[in-house]
């Protein structure tokens, strides 16, 4: 199993999934963490630079260009199962679910923290949390 988290550190998850920099990798076997990668991550800093507003037409409000743009973030974690993040949009979660990822989304700020409550079964997905 492989587990991701968004992160600007390699240590602590970001508060959003568009807005990170990186994905932290965490192989997982036998219900322990053995391998860790850092891996970039497309989003909106790359996005921004491209051509990014937040006028009418932009990807918040054109479902085309946030699917695509959604497709982008998700294919670098094409083999992972989870995706950890403290907050991102509802389109984004609910694009992820599509690829057979399951986005948690946390308060838990520390990654190794957080993958060892997810195995537990005690890490809460936050919901509430979703814009």
């Amino acid at each position: 199993m492989r587990i991701a988290a968004v992160t600007e550190d390699g240590i602590h998850i970001s508060q959003h999934f568009g807005r990170a920099l990186f994905y932290v990798v965490i192989t997982v076997e036998d219900g322990k963490a053995i391998h860790k990668e850092m891996r970039p991550k497309v989003g909106r800093h790359l996005f921004e630079a491209a051509d990014h507003s937040h006028r009418a037409g932009s990807c918040h409000s054109d479902p085309a260009a946030a699917q695509t743009k959604h497709r982008s973030m998700a294919e670098t974690i094409a083999d992972c199962q989870v995706l950890l993040a403290g907050g991102m949009g509802r389109g984004a979660y609910e694009s992820l679910k599509t690829y057979n990822i399951e986005p948690v989304v946390t308060d838990v700020a520390d990654i190794d923290e957080a993958v060892q409550l997810y195995l537990g079964g005690n890490l809460p997905n936050l919901l509430e949390r979703l814009h």
